[in-house]
């Protein structure tokens, strides 16, 4: 297990780059199995997560071919063997994204047996909507107790297209049932879809591989489905989960950083949000400079109350930022209340922040009331354990800002999600050493 020791209280100054998107990566590589042809990726972030994934692909025979942050695949030749096998079952529980395989296999093979699969720790993770979207097209699925594993058959005539309407709009399901009704018969309609900017991308890439989807960037897909895709080349998107990190880990230190290349119409309203926050960031061409602030103060609503800041389907505020944005508030100006919506657990990481010293009530396992010290105390440095890669980030932001050298471990988690980050954040004046035991 490793673990940062971080210094506080040091200002970053320069400029950063973010990142190939995490989510975008986990859904266009899973896409890559639809066809026999080439397909390369570009800009994939070199991150745990996506490398597990990559690592899987290989496993299953896919030809994988990597130069720097370029990859091609060729799924020419699927193992149907490896499929069945203890230790694909095994790789997927260790992997959130791997449900994503689902789609693709049973569009392509006809069948797929399936793990429940891992990731982090932040309360039950329902995956109803996969499993009925992939049902109305005609899967069924069956539950083996010997294996805890979930077999899914297409009929012998394939996948057919139906409407269906979601019973949440579920990236990873919707991306999943999209990956599905592509190579289905007939026409798919799918209602109440996620229109996240990595769907959409999903859904372009798709296009350029000879898919017919409409209705892209809606939550009304119309889907027509095709006998055959070909290969392609799709870039990600930089990662609006790290832009926003970034964002807060200036705020927070005092600093002045620029953040390049951010794709700002693809950040919906995030940095809307780190303005009602307080802090000042600037759009200068496609980058984000954030100026120095000593001292930042949270908005009120236009009645007086307090500040409430919750997470939504998009074009809602992203989930993933809502841990960031919550330290950010522990040092502002004012009152905030945080309510995570989507998840049940993602706030039990603050009594960590307590005990740093942050004043944070935590009404229930959904919202928590933020007092901001407006600098005037510093958090005190303290011993962490990482439990997901959104509270990791948010524990290393707060330790990066205490008085003294903090403590995080179970780093890995940070790994998933975060790019060489003690390296790229080091580079900027931050003090972070990795310890690796």
């Amino acid at each position: 297990m490793s673990s940062f020791i971080v210094e506080g209280g040091h200002r970053l100054q320069g400029t950063i780059t973010p990142a190939g998107a995490k989510n975008e990566a986990l859904q266009v590589l899973c896409a890559t199995l639809l066809t026999e042809e080439e397909t390369v990726i570009d800009n994939l972030p070199d991150i745990l997560d996506v490398n597990n994934l990559i690592s899987l692909l290989e496993t299953m025979g896919v030809k994988v071919s990597r130069q720097g942050r370029c990859c091609s695949f060729r799924a020419d030749h699927i193992d149907t063997a490896y499929l069945q096998s203890a230790d694909f079952l095994s790789r997927c529980n260790r992997l959130r994204g791997s449900v994503m395989l689902i789609g693709p296999l049973l569009a392509r093979l006809g069948n797929v047996t399936y793990s429940k699969p891992g990731g982090d720790k932040i309360g039950r993770r329902r995956l109803d909507t996969h499993f009925q979207g992939l049902t109305q097209l005609g899967a069924t699925f069956k539950y083996q107790s010997t294996t805890q594993a979930y077999t899914f058959t297409a009929p012998s005539m394939g996948l057919k297209g139906t409407y269906m309407l979601l019973d949440e709009a579920s990236v990873t399901g919707t991306a999943n049932i999209i990956m599905a009704a592509v190579l289905a018969n007939g026409t798919t309609t799918i209602y109440n879809a996620a229109c996240e900017p990595y769907v959409q991308q999903l859904c372009r890439m798709l296009n350029n591989m000879g898919a017919k989807i409409n209705g892209v960037g809606s939550n009304l897909l119309t889907i027509e489905g095709v006998e055959r895709l070909h290969g392609t080349k799709h870039t990600l998107l930089p990662d609006m989960i790290e832009i926003g990190s970034f964002i807060g880990m200036a705020a927070i230190t005092g600093s002045e950083l620029t953040i390049k290349n951010v794709s700002y119409p693809n950040l919906g309203i995030i940095p809307d949000t780190f303005k009602r926050l307080g802090i000042g960031l600037q759009l200068r061409g496609d980058d984000i400079f954030i100026p120095r602030q000593d001292h930042y103060e949270i908005e009120s609503f236009l009645d007086g109350s307090i500040l409430h800041l919750s997470d939504a389907p998009w074009p809602g505020l992203t989930p993933d930022l809502l841990s960031v944005m919550l330290v950010v508030a522990t040092q502002a100006r004012g009152s905030v209340l945080i309510h995570q919506k989507m998840f049940e657990s993602r706030l039990f990481f603050v009594d960590k922040l307590i005990d740093m010293g942050a004043q944070i009530i935590l009404c229930d396992p959904h919202r928590a009331v933020v007092i901001g010290h407006d600098h005037s105390t510093r958090l005190r440095h303290n011993n962490m354990t990482s439990p997901d890669i959104r509270a990791g980030i948010a524990m290393l932001i707060a330790a990066m800002s205490a008085d003294g050298v903090s403590r995080i471990d179970h780093i890995d988690q940070i790994d998933r999600g975060y790019e060489r980050i003690e390296q790229r954040l080091n580079a900027l004046g931050a003090h972070i050493i990795r310890e690796e035991e």
